[in-house]
């Protein structure tokens, strides 16, 4: 059992995953730019912009572990911007977290998954409709959903579940959107049989499964 990677192990959803999964038994392996502590978890430091130290990182947990069974993307900018409010390069700086560190992550890992038949890549989504508050997370969201589409299209075939887990609001303990309410999604979606669902909206009543 190679056990769930998690980038992104903020003290939100990411720690709330990882708990999730080591409930299971999985070891997990958490990164962060900071050293994270959980009970049971091996942690890494790497930025998920700089993308010779988040594959080292990947490597050094795959060393660890092997080629894990589960890869969490969770790192986001999240920060309110009207359109044209932020310069290019804030710009570009959002759509690296956001976009950029998951496209890394998975292509670093989704090959090895795919050799071996099985793995589920799992991304934190956001903004099930745009909002003009919200510019740059609203262009991230939207490039996450596409490459989750992507990587299922590459990957999806040799066995490598590749989906998002919408959240349509503030992250926070005991309200509808409790990041251990939203883990569950990820449990879920991991133990999901074929024909895999791409999404899951949480919206804090009803949750949306969007099928490939």
């Amino acid at each position: 059992m190679s056990g769930v990677v998690v980038i992104g192990a903020g003290p939100g959803i990411g720690q709330a995953v990882a708990r999730r999964f080591a409930r299971e038994g999985l070891p997990v392996a958490l990164v962060a730019r900071t050293e994270r502590t959980l009970p049971g978890a091996r942690s890494f430091v790497a930025d998920s912009t700089d993308e010779h130290a988040l594959r080292e990182a990947l490597d050094a947990a795959a060393a660890e572990f092997g080629t894990p069974d589960v890869l969490v993307y969770n790192a986001a900018i999240i920060q309110p911007d009207a359109p044209g409010e932020l310069p290019a390069r804030a710009q570009l700086d959002a759509w690296a977290v956001n976009v950029g560190g998951a496209l890394t992550a998975a292509a670093h890992v989704a090959p090895a998954m795919a050799a071996r038949g099985s793995g589920t890549i799992l991304v934190t989504g956001g903004m099930p409709e745009p909002d003009p508050r919200y510019v740059s997370l609203s262009l991230g969201k939207a490039g996450v959903r596409t490459l989750v589409a992507l990587l299922d299209a590459q990957y999806g075939a040799a066995g490598v579940h590749v989906a998002s887990v919408t959240v349509a609001g503030p992250v926070a303990p005991g309200t509808a959107f409790d990041p251990d309410d939203i883990a569950e999604h990820y449990w879920a979606l991991h133990t999901q049989d074929r024909p895999w669902s791409l999404e899951v909206v949480h919206d804090g009543r009803a949750n949306q499964w969007n099928a490939g």
